[in-house]
């Protein structure tokens, strides 16, 4: 599965990332799982992030998944990934 990081800037295209990425990313220099916040693009599909919730769910984790309003338009949002 292939998830898109939030923009750093308005006008620069997401960074695509792969979800072994974010599964290595969680776990520190021992294997242990650590908690870890991603951030991604709105132009990601709301089933992809909810797959992706479902996924370290069955793996035992917990995962808040939740969409950030950055500014007054509708368009103006990114969601908000926990894994711990």
């Amino acid at each position: 599965m292939q998830l898109l990081l939030a923009r750093a800037e308005i006008n620069a295209k997401p960074v695509a990332i792969q979800l072994e990425e974010i599964e290595a990313q969680i776990k520190d220099e021992n294997g242990k799982i650590s908690g870890k916040i991603f951030y991604f693009d709105k132009d990601n599909a709301h089933k992809d992030l909810i797959a992706l919730v479902g996924h370290f769910e069955e793996r035992g984790l917990s995962v808040y998944h939740r969409v950030v309003k950055y500014g007054l338009e509708e368009s103006e949002y990114m969601y908000e990934v926990h894994i711990l």
